[in-house]
């Protein structure tokens, strides 16, 4: 059994593509993961490719697209939603209508941080950060829980992270 997981952010070029990435790689098939937002940069930040090809996750294929692909009648049914934009920062976050196994994961937005040696450890943090969520969410019985107790569980490994 393998679930799809839809990463969202308002941009799609940063931690979007981060968590994507990371959700295929460490899900070993389990998981096939996309990303999207809501106003897509059009393109993906280098920095956020760089971070992942210095931790060896493939991230051949990442592009940034709107949310709409997933809307469509022929997109892929998604099991499991998670925003990663910061409402902390009073950043915009996508909110995605009528689906009910939808978490929160705020991580701050790297992409603008200055100087780039600033930006770069911004992306490690956001990679790491995302790295653990995904790793601790990825180690539950998810074939056995309900969407309640899934919701329930991605809440708390927000909180805990």
């Amino acid at each position: 059994m393998s679930f799809n997981v839809l990463v969202l952010c308002t941009g799609n070029s940063a931690r979007s593509i981060l968590g994507e990435m990371l959700f295929n790689h460490l899900g070993q098939g389990r998981i096939k993961a996309y990303s999207a937002g809501s106003k897509p940069a059009g393109q993906v930040n280098p920095v956020a490719l760089e971070t992942l090809q210095k931790h060896g996750v493939p991230c051949e294929g990442a592009r940034s697209k709107s949310w709409d692909e997933f809307a469509a009648p022929d997109a892929p049914q998604i099991d499991f939603i998670f925003t990663v934009c910061d409402n902390a920062a009073n950043e915009p976050c996508p909110v995605w209508p009528g689906h009910p196994t939808t978490a929160h994961w705020g991580i701050p937005d790297p992409a603008h941080v200055e100087p780039m040696e600033a930006r770069r450890a911004a992306f490690e943090e956001a990679y790491q950060s995302l790295h653990k969520r995904i790793a601790a969410f990825l180690a539950l019985p998810l074939e056995t829980m309900t969407r309640e107790e899934i919701v329930a569980a991605a809440r708390r490994i927000h909180e805990e992270a």
